[in-house]
């Protein structure tokens, strides 16, 4: 059991993607909830989807540095959307479908044009290994952040989501906990894009809070059992890629995908 433990830690590369999985897999834990609360899985899927449009804009730009791109296109995106939805003009779902088709297909024409997209390909399964030290800094700077932002902000952001209506009569800014909800999604899944890959983000975010509403009574339990959901899958999940040479992100969401289907069968008894 010692050698199974030692054996990857000895390289630097294993350490930093270590340190990166625990700091990340808390900020999909924590913003997930929201995300399932809110019904917004389309949402965080969309946003995703349009950091290929974002890397496509810095480089029709020529900038130097295609991250900055992607992160003011991902905050812009993420606010048009809200403004959109909010109006109501159609289904959210159908709004966010249109938007996130457009910029996906906007970023590929670019991208590909040449047939150069292959040195973007690495982003749609990302690669944590590759983690920097001064990357799980910056990690670390965000974690603070959003919990700062939640400890803050949730008691809104979960009125917001129960009745807007009722929320705006407590003198809740409604608009203004959306738009910061929406531009710290955005942020953070633009951020995390490099390490955990455009394809796979959305169920990282996903399904550890789909696994905890199965069995959870109350929100401490909720909030708790995601993050542990999140956590155990990502520290696992590291683990056994290394083990089996498999891209780490995929084995991660193996493990997301089987903590839900045990809970959802859990869940279905015991009701």
């Amino acid at each position: 059991m010692t050698m199974f433990f030692t054996e990857w830690m000895q390289y630097g590369f294993m350490k930093h993607a270590f340190a990166a999985v625990l700091l990340i897999t808390p900020l999909f834990g924590i913003l997930g909830t929201m995300i399932v609360e809110r019904k917004m899985a389309f949402f965080s899927d969309a946003l995703g989807h349009s950091a290929l449009t974002g890397i496509a804009l810095g480089v029709v730009f020529g900038l130097a540095d295609t991250n900055l791109s992607m992160l003011l296109f991902a905050v812009a995106f993420a606010l048009l959307l809200n403004l959109l939805a909010g109006r109501g003009m159609a289904a959210n779902d159908t709004v966010i479908s249109v938007f996130s088709s457009f910029s996906i297909a906007v970023g590929l024409a670019i991208l590909s044009k040449g047939g150069n997209f292959s040195q973007y390909s690495s982003l749609l399964v990302g690669d944590i290994l590759s983690i920097s030290h001064s990357e799980i800094f910056y990690l670390a700077a965000i974690l603070a952040a959003t919990l700062v932002f939640w400890g803050c902000c949730y008691n809104r952001l979960h009125a917001a989501s129960i009745h807007r209506t009722l929320a705006k009569s407590r003198r809740i800014p409604v608009r203004l906990m959306e738009n910061l909800f929406a531009v710290l999604t955005a942020l953070i899944v633009t951020v995390s894009i490099r390490w955990v890959g455009i394809l796979i983000i959305n169920a990282l975010l996903i399904l550890p809070a789909a696994a905890s509403r199965n069995i959870s009574q109350n929100l401490r339990e909720y909030h708790f059992f995601s993050i542990l959901f999140s956590m155990f899958s990502g520290v696992f999940g590291l683990i056994v890629s290394y083990f089996v040479n498999a891209a780490t992100g995929p084995v991660i969401v193996i493990f997301a995908s089987v903590i839900y289907f045990i809970t959802y069968c859990y869940g279905s008894r015991i009701q």
